[in-house]
């Protein structure tokens, strides 16, 4: 873009300068592409076997290596065939004299001399921390902008005009705000080209402990932590990569918007789950719907372990009738065990061992005591009364009924009777509550709240052990006779292993960065923590935007899971999101309902101030259409369109006439899904309805009206505004 001080040949003569550079590194780019396919090749040529039946010891080896080297050269592969928008990105004139080139993944010519310099190298630090206070030996900052692999615009930042050159050239309004300028789009872009400051500190922060970034809305938190996962992954790979990085974000929604931005910074070995999906190792699936705010609220609390541990204890009985005893006979004489004794056992047994493990000891247990029962002139030893007790298909019968494998979701869903839900929640929830938890089951398909609460079971449970199933027949003879797989002792190792009852079955990771961290309850922190028990973290979130009813309880979850760990806390403090107008608006609805909220400085102004609208029921489709088809004109890239869940369906499978060729661009969404995203344009429906249906009410509007970059619009449905302006006023 042309500035009056810059005249147009100026600014081509640097376009040049520029594009040459970045052909240069394209090529280099080009070359070491095509040294990583021949290595790659050759790879697969390496170390063939000259035999077509039996694998000998040097073959077995032999494709190990092969498969090793043919791994490295494909990753080195997939790091060079990246398509990022802008491998070259930045350069740094030095008072020295020196020429530095920023970008996202480092480049070297055929003397090894940089022509590139990765982002996360300790040497483009200036890059982002450079200041005109500070300029860190650096004269002019620029910001290249490339569409693939040409060279569309530039912008400059004269850092120290004390060392500055007559010929050193100054071009464009700063990189920052031209890129807060430019329309969203479906997906989130990285913003490796305009970092700043105080977000770069962040970035680069230790990794040992526990890393919090806290800022409010539009500050650029989420994009900070991703960016912090690339930096992690280059400066201590090993760790790392081996390990494993766990990003956890509030919705499927949510990650497919981040989806690309840790591809395009050059890392593509982290783990992304939405909460409802952190359980996916151990449940095999994820889970996407919300709970009303009375029911999220019950699940998510700590209250929840003793009573799904009283669940667990509870036998697969009729739980409205006494449970019955058993009853065996021993050569003629009758013995029992009462309903209290087989309490006794069971309660004994759990407090020993996972329920799915612990059938042995509470059948050596209920054998025991049978054994006390038996008359002793009958003169029988223990192992003897065992064996004839066992034969009993009476006992089997008993046995498979009070204490079956269990399954997590078997265990939970039993929760869906309120008599169940009375005898595990007693003391525990009130009658209110007792209800409202019985009936969130009333569905046939798993919460997102139900996943925390799962994964709890399967922690509770243990594995189901079925390494006593018999083979197989898997080969055959000649003649036809059936013989089972040739077991070894390396086989049986591995099977104990597999069944070992104490193993965890979730994943483990080295770090786990977990986003919109004012939402996790405290039953979800309890999840992540089985998965990060040795891990560092990195936390990010807002208290201002949570959406848990009581924020308290989730700093004091917080604070549980630092503990003594390291730990070191960065806020951000500027608004890059929000135009001036519409956070001015955000910022009086939240200040009464949390009079702490962490409110940042927003830098940017549109000149158009929120449109506030009202119209009633039968008139809300119509006005919404001529709302968005508005907007579709005046902006260029996405709308939101949010509104509480009880009405979003309606208004999602509503035709809009007007507007059928934006489709597209158009997304209909609940506030608690619209977490952490943004939108050009947003429309908020029924502000009062996400208040009362949101279990964190005005925190989760306050969600609503910051997600938009440009316009927003709130429509009241009623004749009346509704009550949530009373703040404006």
């Amino acid at each position: 873009m042309d500035s009056p001080s810059s005249p147009p040949s100026d600014l081509a003569r640097e376009l040049a300068i520029e594009q040459a550079h970045v052909d240069l590194v394209y090529e280099h780019l080009e070359e070491a592409t095509r040294s990583a396919r021949k290595v790659a090749s050759q790879g697969q040529d390496l170390y063939r076997s000259d035999r077509e039946t039996w694998v000998r010891e040097e073959d077995g080896t032999a494709l190990f290596e092969r498969d090793a080297f043919a791994f490295q050269a494909a990753r080195r592969l997939a790091i060079l065939d990246a398509e990022h928008e802008g491998l070259v990105f930045g350069r740094l004139d030095h008072t020295d004299g020196e020429t530095r080139y920023i970008g996202r993944i480092g480049v070297r010519d055929a003397d090894y001399e940089p022509l590139v310099i990765d982002w996360r190298a300790r040497a483009a630090e200036p890059f982002y921390r450079a200041t005109a206070t500070d300029p860190m030996g650096v004269v002019r900052r620029r910001v290249l902008r490339c569409r693939n692999d040409i060279v569309v615009g530039i912008e400059d930042d004269l850092l120290d005009s004390n060392h500055g050159r007559d010929d050193l050239v100054i071009i464009g309004e700063g990189a920052l705000m031209a890129a807060l300028k430019r329309a969203r789009g479906p997906r989130m872009r990285d913003i490796v080209a305009t970092i700043q400051a105080e977000q770069d500190e962040a970035i680069r922060a230790e990794h040992a402990g526990v890393t919090v970034i806290s800022g409010g809305p539009g500050t650029g938190k989420t994009v900070v932590a991703l960016h912090r996962a690339a930096y992690l992954l280059y400066s201590n790979r090993r760790r790392f990569e081996r390990g494993g990085i766990l990003v956890v974000g509030p919705s499927g929604l949510f990650m497919d918007y981040i989806e690309r931005v840790l591809p395009s910074l050059g890392e593509d070995s982290v783990t992304l789950r939405p909460i409802g999906g952190v359980a996916v190792d151990t449940l095999g699936f994820s889970a996407s719907r919300n709970d009303a705010a009375e029911a999220a609220a019950i699940k998510g609390s700590l209250r929840m372990v003793p009573l799904l541990k009283r669940l667990v204890n509870l036998p697969l009985l009729d739980p409205g009738a006494d449970q019955p005893p058993l009853r065996v006979t021993v050569k003629g004489e009758a013995l029992t065990l009462d309903a209290a004794t087989l309490g006794r056992i069971r309660r004994d047994v759990l407090t020993r061992t996972r329920a799915n493990a612990g059938r042995p000891a509470a059948e050596t247990a209920v054998m025991a005591a049978l054994y006390e029962r038996l008359p002793g002139d009958l003169e029988l030893d223990l192992p003897t009364m065992t064996e004839l007790v066992k034969d009993s298909a009476l006992y089997r019968m008993f046995l498979q009924a009070w204490w079956p494998d269990l399954t997590a979701t078997d265990v939970l869903r039993r929760l869906a009777s309120p008599q169940v839900v009375a005898r595990v929640g007693e003391g525990i929830l009130d009658g209110t509550e007792q209800g409202a938890l019985a009936a969130s089951f009333a569905f046939a398909d798993w919460s997102v709240a139900d996943v925390a609460l799962l994964d709890e079971l399967v922690s509770m449970l243990g594995p189901i052990d079925d390494s006593e199933e018999p083979d197989e027949p898997l080969l055959f003879l000649p003649d036809g006779t059936e013989i089972t797989e040739v077991v070894t002792t390396a086989d049986r190792l591995r099977t104990v292993r597999e069944h070992d009852p104490q193993a965890d079955p979730h994943d483990t990771f080295t770090h786990l960065l977990v986003d919109e961290a004012q939402d996790i309850s405290p039953m979800q922190w309890r999840m992540l923590r089985r998965r990060g028990s040795q891990a560092s973290w990195t936390i990010v979130g807002d208290p201002a935007q949570s959406s848990w009813p009581d924020p308290a309880e989730s700093e004091r979850a917080l604070a549980d899971l630092i503990g003594s760990a390291p730990n070191r806390r960065y806020r951000l403090s500027t608004n890059y999101r929000s135009p001036a107008e519409v956070f001015e608006l955000a910022a009086k609805v939240v200040r009464p309902a949390f009079p702490d909220a962490d409110l940042p400085v927003a830098v940017r102004s549109t000149g158009v101030d929120p449109a506030l609208l009202a119209v009633p029921e039968e008139a809300l489709v119509a006005e919404l259409d001529r709302v968005l088809a508005d907007l579709a004109g005046r902006v260029e890239g996405t709308i939101g369109v949010i509104a509480a869940p009880s009405r979003l369906d309606a208004l999602a499978g509503a035709e809009l006439p007007s507007v059928p060729g934006e489709a597209g661009r158009i997304t209909f969404l609940t506030p608690l899904n619209a977490k952490g995203l943004e939108y050009d344009a947003v429309v908020v429906v029924g502000p009062d309805e996400i208040v009362a249906e949101s279990p964190g009410g005005v925190r989760v509007l306050y969600v609503a009206l910051t997600r938009p970059t440009q316009r927003l619009v709130t429509i009241d449905v009623g004749r009346s505004p509704g009550a949530w302006r009373e703040s404006l006023r």
